[in-house]
């Protein structure tokens, strides 16, 4: 396993990490099957396990609680997050002060552990001043139940803020941040956000890798009736027949090169700078296993240059082999 620092901070993650949102805790994949994808994510020397607490309701953090009950715990990395309406509690949402101590608390219960190692802002909160989350966060890392904070979807602009109210407070600052990033969504990353990642010290641990699975390929010969484009409506609309055009293409380059175009893809997306952890998802064990020969694959010029030909909708030219 290769291991990267998270950003400027000295604690360091899995390159390939592994995430519960939509298939642990749900009717999707079993508590076992769960289980069983944890433990050989472990056993693959991945350390880094993200989580968040509208994960099926707070069932994903009850089932990796369960699990890493059994490892040693400063061994491992675990995520949560905070900000989506979990109950019809007015403040059961949000970035305010009393959301963010009571969901920690919730988590921590969860998860049946005395700490987290790393607390994400879910998303931006318009109504929630800055200063009130940051205080609260800074308080709760005072108080030894968080270690590391960050954000998930938040542009420069508004980390440029959580960094500016961090400093003026002298509170702990955010070191990561959680964006979707992938072969066929890049534009909320490249050119803004991962410059001025690397410009702060902040690590991009990144969701979506695979594009909700279009980029493994699952779905070049159609879409089966069983799976998330057939039965979740917005996966459905996301699946547009520019971007499964464009996972077949890297199919075949994937397939001329020798490797699975899972590997490919999140290769692909390692090769950034900015990105500290690619977090994938696993319904089945063999998946962790494809999962981490990513880091077995070199993306040389010329690939590099096919493949941006190929999300460009440009010709292909060959000049390699």
């Amino acid at each position: 396993m290769e291991y990267r620092r998270l950003g400027s901070a000295g604690v360091k993650v899995s390159a390939i990490s592994l995430g519960a949102w939509l298939t642990y805790g749900s009717n999707l994949v079993s508590e076992e099957q769960a289980a069983a994808c944890i433990r050989r994510a472990i056993e693959h020397g991945i350390n880094f396990i993200d989580v968040a607490d509208i994960y099926s309701e707070g069932r994903a953090e009850e089932v990796v609680g369960r699990v890493i009950k059994d490892y040693k715990r400063s061994d491992l990395v675990i995520s949560t997050k905070a900000y989506w309406p979990m109950s019809d509690n007015i403040n059961d949402r949000g970035l305010s002060r009393k959301h963010i101590v009571e969901s920690v608390e919730k988590s921590l219960k969860r998860f049946q552990t005395d700490y987290i190692d790393i607390f994400f802002c879910h998303r931006f909160d318009e109504e929630t001043p800055v200063e009130e989350t940051v205080r609260a966060i800074d308080d709760l890392i005072r108080q030894g139940k968080i270690l590391y904070w960050g954000t998930s979807m938040w542009n420069a602009a508004q980390l440029q803020e959580a960094l500016c109210v961090s400093r003026m407070v002298n509170a702990n600052r955010p070191v990561v941040e959680q964006p979707e990033y992938n072969m066929l969504d890049r534009d909320f990353v490249e050119g803004q956000l991962d410059q001025f990642a690397l410009a702060n010290g902040i690590g991009l641990v990144v969701w979506s890798p695979l594009a909700q699975g279009i980029l493994t390929g699952k779905y070049n010969d159609g879409i089966p009736e069983d799976s998330r484009v057939a039965l979740i409506d917005w996966v459905k609309e996301y699946a547009t027949q520019d971007k499964l055009d464009k996972a077949r293409a890297i199919s075949q380059l994937a397939a001329e090169m020798g490797v699975t175009p899972a590997a490919l893809a999140l290769a692909w997306t390692l090769k950034n700078p900015a990105v500290s952890s690619a977090i994938t998802g696993a319904s089945r064990p063999e998946q962790v296993d494809q999962n981490v020969k990513a880091l077995e694959v070199e993306i040389t010029p010329e690939i590099d240059e096919r493949i941006e030909a190929i999300l460009q909708n440009k010709p292909v030219v060959k000049k390699y082999g």
